[in-house]
């Protein structure tokens, strides 16, 4: 079963250059202890994320240094040190408590990628309150669904989303006390909002960080199950014990680097790694107002002369789309280190990595319940195109299958099963809001059940099948879709590719493939044969799709995630579910 594209090596130079240098010896030795002890600490024993991503720079005499760096859509720039940084959120953490919220409130943002968002962030932890980030795209009900479970005390947003998202109902909301504008400039003020500009102009740029507790709640994310209401994933402020080592090991970050997380922080990557490590690390942020543009984003990668960059693997076949010898045309001189995350990334992307900028994508796997990056390929370790790698040191993952409410695990190499980690690290989920039994579920014993399939290997890199709900039974055979979806992608006429699995009398369910196609190449049935040939040549009949359909488009999740049970429905006319992290705003 693994992959039949060749290893990519690393040389010495760059293995004994990585933050992670030899990777058994750092499994072997490494503790959650030890890496406690790499944060400052407030008296008493008592964590704070703010604390350790802004202020205790300032009080190590590097306030100077540049925290973030804000690339406005129209050109404009504006640059926040870290003493910057400390006296922002300090002005908004004294905004917070003027206005009566309380230590473990819950304050929502519902913004795009501007500074405000950044300041509230790290404010609302610095206060002692609970932080939630909403994609700006929401329609009125998805942010209302997320602020009713989280009982919202405040919101922080633009005049024109409340106004088309959140007036209408805001009154039914009992829980939410304040509403902030960001942009009111004091005129023409909606009912009940309030200017936060001049709010923040008002208060003194010090305050005291509350000494919350490790297992205080921080961060609340939400994440869309395939039916029923949102799920919202509680993190503690000890979360930022695994942001930062897992920053360190599995992206090769160091403080002075300047780190580009194309992330939206409504997604939890966007504040992980998009906020929350980077800071901790000392490094500068590159943040873009901007959506996807990939001329656009080759310039930031140059101008800014970005060392570590984080995207998605939607974007990266955007860029082989656009063309490799738009890379190869521009000198990335700065550029040390890639990484990508959000689904899996297709083998073909990891080689077109390598032809055009002479380095791999890094594939890495998390979920929004984990907080933090659990398996990943490593700056210092060969890359296996396709694999997810191997687990970050202080991260036993397995293989298991379900059997009578417990669980076994397969200790054989290259079967499937469901991926599973032994809990205990730093910034796994505490809870899902309001569902106890929910959050339950996720559990056998010493395991965490992350509901995806994989396998691993002899060399301990494991392998993405897909999630236990997309599986295909057809004719006996179990046909994981990213394997069919890969196969598709290496077609010279194929962009992106998803696959489903349709009802058979005969064969219980048979392979249907979506193929978006690249340019230059225009739909027909000979075409439509070319890539089916291809796909049976590659795969084989028995797993090979029956039917493939060319498509404009596929729905993508804000994350970057094909979702594939909404093709599914789709097709088979059922309901569609949660459909609030389409791309599209409805």
């Amino acid at each position: 079963m693994p992959t039949s594209w060749p290893v990519i090596v690393k040389t010495e130079i760059q293995r004994s250059n990585a933050n992670l240098a030899d990777y058994q010896s750092e499994c072997e030795r490494f503790t959650w202890d030890d890496a406690r002890k790499l944060l400052s600490y407030l008296p008493g024993g008592s964590l704070n994320i703010c604390h350790e991503a802004v202020d205790r720079h300032v009080e190590h005499g590097q306030g100077s240094n540049f925290a973030l760096r804000w690339l406005g859509r129209k050109g404009d720039t504006r640059n926040f040190t870290y003493s910057d940084l400390q006296a922002e959120t300090s002005r908004f953490a004294n905004v917070l408590a003027a206005h009566g919220i309380e230590r473990n409130d819950s304050v929502f943002s519902l913004l795009g990628r501007v500074p405000e968002l950044y300041i509230a962030a790290l404010g609302t932890l610095k206060h002692g309150s609970a932080y939630s980030p909403l994609f700006s795209a929401f329609g009125p009900e998805p942010v209302r669904m997320r602020m009713e479970i989280g009982r919202s005390a405040a919101l922080v947003t633009t005049k024109s989303l409340y106004k088309r998202k959140v007036e209408a109902w805001r009154n039914e909301l009992p829980t939410l006390k304040c509403v902030f504008l960001i942009d009111a400039h004091g005129e023409d003020l909606p009912d009940g909002t309030i200017d936060l500009a001049s709010e923040m102009e008002r208060r003194p740029e010090t305050f005291e960080t509350v000494e919350t507790r490790p297992e205080d709640r921080a961060l609340i994310h939400f994440t869309s199950g395939t039916t029923g209401r949102p799920k919202g994933a509680l993190h503690v402020h000890e979360a930022v014990v695994a942001h930062a080592v897992t920053a360190r090991f599995a992206l090769d970050l160091r403080q002075g680097d300047i780190f580009w997380c194309t992330a939206d922080p409504g997604w939890v990557t966007g504040t992980s790694y998009g906020i929350i490590a980077p800071l901790v690390l000392g490094a500068t942020m590159i943040v873009d107002e901007g959506e996807y543009d990939a001329e656009r984003w080759y310039e930031i990668l140059k101008e800014q002369k970005v060392n570590v960059w984080y995207t998605a693997p939607t974007a990266i076949r955007m860029l082989m789309k656009y063309g490799e010898e738009h890379v190869r045309s521009r000198e990335f001189a700065h550029l040390r280190f890639m990484a990508s995350v959000g689904e899996p990334l297709n083998p073909e992307a990891v080689m077109w990595s390598m032809r055009a900028f002479g380095m791999p994508f890094h594939d890495n796997w998390w979920q929004t319940e984990t907080g933090g990056i659990m398996i990943a390929n490593f700056a210092a370790e060969d890359v296996k195109p396709g694999s997810m790698g191997r687990p970050l040191p202080g991260i036993e993952a397995g293989i298991v299958e379900r059997q009578d409410g417990a669980v076994r695990e397969i200790t054989e190499e290259n079967r499937p099963g469901e991926l599973a980690l032994k809990v205990g690290w730093p910034s796994m989920m505490r809870g899902y809001l309001n569902e106890e039994e929910r959050y339950r579920k996720c559990f056998a014993g010493e395991w965490y059940l992350t509901g995806d399939l994989a396998y691993r290997d002899g060399d301990g890199y494991f392998w993405f099948v897909g999630r236990a709900d997309d599986l295909i039974k057809s004719s006996g055979h179990l046909i994981g879709p990213f394997e069919v979806e890969s196969a598709l992608i290496e077609h010279e006429a194929v962009a992106e590719a998803a696959v489903i699995g349709l009802p058979d009398e005969t064969a219980g369910e048979t392979v249907k493939a979506y193929v978006v196609l690249n340019p230059g190449f225009v739909e027909s049935e000979a075409l439509v044969r070319d890539i089916m040939a291809h796909a049976r040549k590659r795969l084989g009949p028995a797993v090979a799709p029956r039917m493939i359909e060319p498509c404009k488009t596929l729905p993508h999740t804000r994350s970057g995630k094909v979702m594939r049970r909404l093709l599914k429905a789709r097709e088979l006319g059922l309901p569609e579910g949660d459909t609030s992290t389409l791309e599209s705003d409805k």
